[in-house]
């Protein structure tokens, strides 16, 4: 399994983009997301544009210093999946934490996932997390390289920001209004867009 050390992503240099902007471009770039300024309303690619067939079947987070895990989701089987179903199933994933959550400083979060019959490069994620459409954070992950028809395991370790105790009071009281969306782009053209909406306000 690879492990790998999120770096921040630094916004300095990097002309401001908005959503309507981004849509009307051919090619969406790592850069151009780095320029959002808020949360998206809406996804920025389809599910047709995943060429490279990647499929994100496992995600754990733990926390670094216990080893306790905090949150589990594994893909159900799709083999029994009528046309109807709807193409954006799996993109979105609301997860509830525990105001204790809000107090970590590092957390690992496992993905596994499987990709098509061709190989990847430079596989990048650039995660942005937003409080009322205030950013908080923004990681910046290299998958690095996957074979053709693998099944891969990584690693991510996040450093959480400081937050005051005003915000992560807001934060608890108001779940859901902390979102964030994940860009993943091999190498340098958007081909996923997942978002998640999360909540601190679940019971010990």
């Amino acid at each position: 399994m690879k492990v790998q050390q999120g770096c921040n992503s630094s916004d300095m240099g990097i002309p401001v983009k908005t959503e309507e902007e981004l849509r009307g471009n051919t090619v969406i770039t790592p850069e151009d997301v780095l320029g959002l300024q808020k949360i998206t309303e809406n996804y920025l690619c389809s599910p047709e544009e995943n060429v490279h067939m990647i499929d994100f079947t496992r995600f754990k987070i733990r926390d670094m210093e216990t080893g306790t895990v905090l949150f589990e989701i594994t893909k159900p089987p799709t083999a029994g999946c009528l046309k109807q179903c709807d193409p954006n199933t799996g993109r979105f994933v609301p997860p509830q934490f525990t105001p204790a959550f809000l107090q970590l400083r590092q957390v690992g979060a496992t993905v596994e996932f499987t990709v098509g019959d061709a190989p990847i490069n430079n596989f990048r994620m650039i995660e942005r997390h937003y409080f009322r459409d205030k950013l908080l954070k923004s990681f910046d992950f290299e998958f690095g390289f996957c074979m053709p028809s693998s099944k891969n395991t990584c690693e991510h370790i996040y450093e959480f920001p400081t937050l005051s105790e005003e915000i992560m009071r807001e934060m608890i009281q108001h779940p859901y209004e902390t979102q964030s969306d994940s860009f993943y782009s091999p190498p340098n053209k958007l081909v996923m867009h997942n978002k998640a909406d999360y909540s601190y306000s679940g019971g010990p």
